[in-house]
């Protein structure tokens, strides 16, 4: 019973952590900038610059926990985006005919990732720099190295639109009411559901965390929700892609700890050999597992052509480092089997207030990514080191 408490305790510090040092970065920045990190309008930047990212997160996560990665995600992002704008700009279609036609490119494209992976063995790592060095030289093929744009409105609204707001005078400016509702129904969820849980293990007799722990756990993230939320509340209001968002996130965090799907894919990472003995047919697991991060990808690549305006040869470039970095720095291990979509959600924002912070400080993008590659390496140093100490 000692042991597994010992277990529980470091589990949750763990989360703890990434918790405090997604506080700490904040708060170091907010010293070196001034606080301009801190204002209402860079908050919302924040979370709309990086709303690609964090899609993009959840679905490499699912691949980091079978143990291996996608680095195709990027390329897909810039031809679900190209062929939103070509289908809106060249063939002046509906917005939402586009949008289809998005989704089911990544679909595709997903399908033709996991049929080499999981059912030719083409090792994921070689697939998925085909797809991205194919996706990418479709994408100037698509746009002849020519940007789509502008797009109109109501699709941009997807990206850079916000959701009704409710404002009231407040201070020197005014208070976003909706925002502070919002807030307060997480709050009170979070809390309900921390006790909740706190109950069912005592019930049935299983290792719990002391009171203490679970109020500083509580007093962080209630912290950081009250805080980003009054920020919003002063700027326009929730951003649309919050929205969007929060219902994946809610999802995916539903499928990887209460489905058998989820299941199957933490046994997967663990230990391939003893999945299949156990009768998961880990070739179908493998399958999905890649079909939705190509659905994930053209997601993302929807919500950044919206957040631009227009559909660009460069657009993501680069995102599959961000999106893998994200799942690492949030506590998914390298070896797969472990890791949280929230700790992938935390690394996201974690790699994202570092580079809001540097870009603030006005370091040029060679140091950025400097400074991101030594971080990666020092979450997947302490991982790896972790892991020898146990064993």
């Amino acid at each position: 019973m000692e042991t597994k408490d010992k277990k529980l305790v470091n589990m949750d510090l763990k989360q703890y952590g990434m918790f405090l040092i997604l506080i700490g970065i904040f708060i170091l920045f907010a010293i070196t900038t001034q606080g301009a990190n801190a204002k209402p309008v860079n908050i919302n930047n924040l979370i709309m610059q990086n709303g690609y990212v964090v899609i993009l997160a959840i679905g490499m996560l699912l691949c980091v926990l079978t143990g291996n990665i996608d680095l195709g995600v990027g390329s897909v992002v810039a031809v679900t985006g190209s062929v939103a704008g070509i289908i809106m700009i060249d063939l002046k279609m509906n917005m939402w005919v586009a949008i289809l036609a998005a989704l089911a490119v990544g679909i595709l494209t997903g399908l033709f990732a996991g049929f080499f992976i999981a059912y030719l063995s083409i090792p994921p790592f070689v697939v998925t720099l085909a797809t991205m060095l194919m996706g990418r030289g479709l994408t100037y093929t698509l746009l002849q190295a020519q940007t789509k744009g502008p797009f109109d409105e109501s699709y941009n609204f997807i990206g850079a639109g916000f959701l009704p707001t409710l404002k009231v005078p407040f201070g020197d400016g005014t208070l976003d009411v909706v925002s502070i509702l919002v807030a307060l129904i997480a709050s009170i969820a979070l809390i309900v559901s921390e006790f909740k849980s706190y109950a069912t293990k005592k019930k049935y007799n299983f290792a719990v965390n002391p009171i203490w722990q679970i109020a500083l756990k509580l007093a962080i993230m209630l912290f950081i929700i009250w805080f980003f939320f009054y920020k919003l509340a002063r700027n326009n209001g929730l951003p649309f892609v919050l929205l969007i968002m929060v219902i994946l996130i809610a999802v995916y965090a539903f499928i990887t700890s209460k489905t058998v799907a989820g299941r199957q894919i933490y046994a997967l990472g663990g230990n391939r050999k003893a999945a299949n003995l156990s009768g998961i047919d880990t070739n179908k697991v493998f399958f999905w597992v890649y079909v939705n991060m190509g659905l994930l990808s053209s997601i993302a690549g929807i919500v950044l052509a919206a957040r631009n305006g227009s559909a660009t040869p460069k657009a993501g470039d680069g995102f599959e480092m961000d999106a893998i970095a994200s799942c690492y720095i949030g506590g998914a291990a390298v070896a797969g089997g472990a890791g949280t979509i929230v700790g992938a959600v935390v690394g996201a924002f974690i790699m994202g207030i570092l580079n809001n912070g540097m870009s603030l400080m006005g370091w040029s993008t060679d140091i950025q990514k400097i400074v991101k590659g030594a971080v990666l390496l020092a979450a997947v140093t302490l991982d790896v080191l972790s892991k020898r100490k146990k064993g």
